[in-house]
């Protein structure tokens, strides 16, 4: 079995807790080979979602760039960083997103799980399967014989959840057990999450009027006006 952990757990918890696993970093981090699996690993040439021709050297370079926000629209030149520093685009600096560009020269904004789905998912898709298949047959063949153990910065396994980022380890972990998220089964989830969300708001609301209810007080047992 594949397991995601948080990488600022103590060892000695993780072993408790997984006590035959092997356990191993796969972040920017990662003192082994590994570190390739990192979306912030300059492996090149992966291709720009919606951007005919152009491509990047990190995924991380891709979500970035592609990022508009209230005073500043996309960067290009996030495409280029190969160092693995100084990709992250923040709020604190260009103030309020106002979500991903589909594509360099689209006209289109997506909100931020329609870019987790569309822009990340894919081109993180193409790294596990061009650059790092290796790898990931490796820890295939590990993960039969002994848990294994990935440990992420992020621990948030529900694409859907735009609470948290996402955790590439999970993204590992899916793609090794052949459940990779599909775009078309995420879309179908959103609809069934918001129609069981449709469903409870009534109840909910039947619930507080009850919880309302005026209470009665005269000695005859009914509503007082007064």
């Amino acid at each position: 079995m594949i397991y995601v952990e948080n990488r600022k757990k103590q060892e000695k918890t993780l072993s408790a807790k997984y006590p035959n696993a092997k356990i191993v970093d796969v972040t920017s981090k990662a003192p082994t080979a590994l570190v390739k699996l990192s979306p912030f690993y300059p492996h090149g040439d992966i291709p720009v979602p919606f951007s005919e021709n152009e491509t990047a050297k990190s995924v991380e370079g891709i979500w970035q760039a592609l990022k508009v926000f209230e005073s500043v629209d996309i960067d290009e030149k996030m495409f280029l960083n190969d160092t693995m520093k100084n990709l992250k685009r923040t709020v604190r600096k260009f103030g309020k997103p106002l979500g991903h560009r589909k594509g360099i020269n689209g006209t289109e904004l997506l909100n931020y799980i329609d870019a987790r789905i569309q822009i990340y998912l894919p081109s993180y898709l193409w790294v596990l399967e061009n650059k790092v298949s290796d790898i990931l047959v490796r820890l295939k063949e590990a993960s039969q014989k002994q848990d294994i153990v990935l440990l992420d910065y992020e621990t948030n396994c529900d694409v859907l959840n735009p609470t948290k980022p996402l955790s590439h380890a999970f993204l590992v972990k899916a793609f090794v057990e052949n459940n990779y998220p599909n775009e078309v089964e995420l879309y179908k989830e959103i609809i069934e999450r918001k129609n069981r969300q449709t469903e409870i708001e009534p109840l909910k609301e039947i619930k507080k009027r009850k919880t309302n209810k005026p209470k009665n007080t005269d000695d005859n047992n009914q509503t007082s006006l007064f």
